[in-house]
């Protein structure tokens, strides 16, 4: 008979071996899950051009990189900067990296710095095709012609979002999206443009996708519609208002009355329209012509396409400037009419 003491060693020796095995199995789990996080996103050498600014901590960076889709995971990547002990040592600067880097190699890239000359162009919430393309030539990055030609050679096979939409000058109108980037200085045309594409790609997510489908709103009439709410709302918190009111004005069949589609036929900004203005003979004139325009009219910013995913619910079907940018509603004309006398 073994004692008592013997089958408690036993005992011992059977709980240090399952433990270590649990220990081995948690240790070859997380290795798997930490060297399958690291690995390439894909085989696609597309390079994408990514930018740390400066100060931005390393926590930031892998939350950049994981949302542009250069790598896996956001905290395998940070996890590996703090045993590289490099999560303070990553530079400032702009570089080209690709979904078929591992993120070793992608870590290693950053540590290095970079040379290119940087210039960084804002974009304001608004802008047309017009106005963006003279801030780039402005800013030396290519030519208007070199420009035009390039935004006529994407289509649906670039982008899918692109699906059906018209030829023509202005053919991205609404695509290009608004927003601070940094450019190389001997960026192609192309490429720019291309950017400017991928940013607006990121706005479709598989909510707002669910979210159009519910509405029977397709993405280039989603674009549209926030392209107006872009151009006549200046306060942030009246965006989904008047988003709700040109809602309201469609589902009943009433034109939509937008002087901002009108001052895009002519081309500039009026205080106020003349009768005659709204009378002009365009497609885009929507005191003539009910419904949205055939396009957009500018490119709008995230808070103006998720005003039009969840535009304020009231009666309004009626709104007028005020002298400070914001906007008097009504529900009925004869309300309107009065905050007309009053407010202009």
């Amino acid at each position: 008979m073994q004692s008592r003491s013997g089958n408690r060693r036993l005992s011992i020796k059977k709980a240090f071996k399952t433990t270590f095995l649990i220990l081995l199995l948690v240790l070859a789990g997380a290795g798997f899950w930490f060297s399958h996080n690291l690995k390439p996103v894909s085989s696609t050498a597309q390079t994408r051009v990514f930018v740390i600014e400066q100060g931005m901590p390393a926590s930031k960076v892998a939350e950049e990189l994981k949302k542009q889709n250069i790598i896996r995971n956001a905290q395998a990547f940070l996890q590996l900067c703090r045993w590289q002990k490099a999560d303070s040592k990553l530079m400032a600067g702009m570089y080209y990296l690709s979904p078929d880097m591992s993120s070793r190699e992608i870590l290693e890239t950053l540590l290095q710095g970079t040379e290119p000359e940087v210039v960084r162009i804002t974009i304001p919430e608004g802008y047309t095709v017009e106005q963006i393309v003279n801030t780039l030539v402005n800013n030396g990055l290519g030519t208007e012609k070199e420009y035009y030609k390039a935004m006529a050679s994407f289509s649906a096979q670039d982008y899918a979002f692109l699906k059906g939409i018209p030829n023509g000058k202005n053919r991205l109108e609404g695509f290009l999206f608004p927003d601070t980037y940094f450019f190389d200085k001997k960026a192609k045309p192309r490429d720019v443009i291309d950017r400017f594409l991928q940013r607006f790609s990121r706005e479709l997510t598989p909510e707002t996708r669910n979210k159009l489908e519910e509405m029977n709103l397709s993405i280039y009439d989603w674009v549209i519609h926030a392209s107006i709410v872009e151009r006549e709302a200046q306060k942030q918190e009246e965006r989904p208002v008047i988003a709700g009111v040109f809602a309201n004005r469609l589902r009943i069949g009433m034109p939509l009355q937008s002087c901002a589609t009108v001052q895009y036929v002519l081309g500039e900004v009026k205080p106020v329209l003349s009768t005659e203005d709204t009378k002009i003979d365009s497609p885009y004139n929507t005191y003539k012509y009910p419904g949205l325009p055939p396009g957009p009219i500018s490119n709008p910013g995230h808070a103006s396409l998720q005003a039009v995913l969840y535009p304020e619910k009231t009666d309004y079907l009626y709104f007028v400037a005020k002298q400070d940018g914001s906007h008097a509603f009504a529900v009925t004309y004869q309300q309107h009419l009065n905050n007309i006398a009053k407010y202009q």
